[in-house]
């Protein structure tokens, strides 16, 4: 994996591995890079823990800090967002999520293990609401009720 000019960094509190793995197993286009791990012993770990963690999530470059998180935890205000193209794509990395120890939300999103949150974006939702007008508001308002994104539903919205 080369070094990209521009990367996400994640803070994770010790188990940045076992959230890029999981990223890797779930999403295509991701993998596991390089993991630095500490050459001596340091007041929150041990030598040989991971500290920095290399991957991608579908396509997008990132490292994993095993920094710790008592001081800063993760919200909303960033998110991965994954274009799905139908429901079963959508289930899919819906289920995986949450079904891993993440916790559902509203009008697609969720958060894995980690704390880290997620929008499953259906390619019908993104359609619908830019069709403007009238298909946008029904598709927006049925998406107001939803947890995870349900395309017929939506569809359905869009042709009133």
């Amino acid at each position: 994996m080369a070094t990209a000019k521009n990367t996400i960094c994640i803070w994770y509190d010790k188990d940045a591995e076992d959230a890029a793995r999981f990223y890797a197993a779930t999403f295509p286009d991701s993998a596991v890079g390089a993991v630095t791990r500490a050459p001596g012993d340091y007041p929150s770990g041990k030598q040989g823990d991971a500290l920095v963690v290399a991957f991608t999530v579908a396509g997008i470059p990132c490292i994993g800090l095993n920094g710790g998180r008592a001081s800063f935890q993760h919200n909303e205000s960033f998110s991965f967002q994954i274009a799905t193209d139908d429901q079963e794509e959508t289930d899919r990395y819906w289920n995986a999520i949450v079904g891993n120890g993440g916790q559902e939300s509203q009008c697609g999103w969720c958060k894995d293990r980690w704390g880290i949150s997620w929008q499953i974006t259906p390619r019908a939702l993104t359609d619908a609401m830019a069709a403007g007008g009238a298909e946008a508001k029904r598709a927006f308002e049925a998406m107001m009720h939803m947890k995870k994104i349900d395309v017929a539903a939506i569809e359905a919205a869009r042709r009133g």
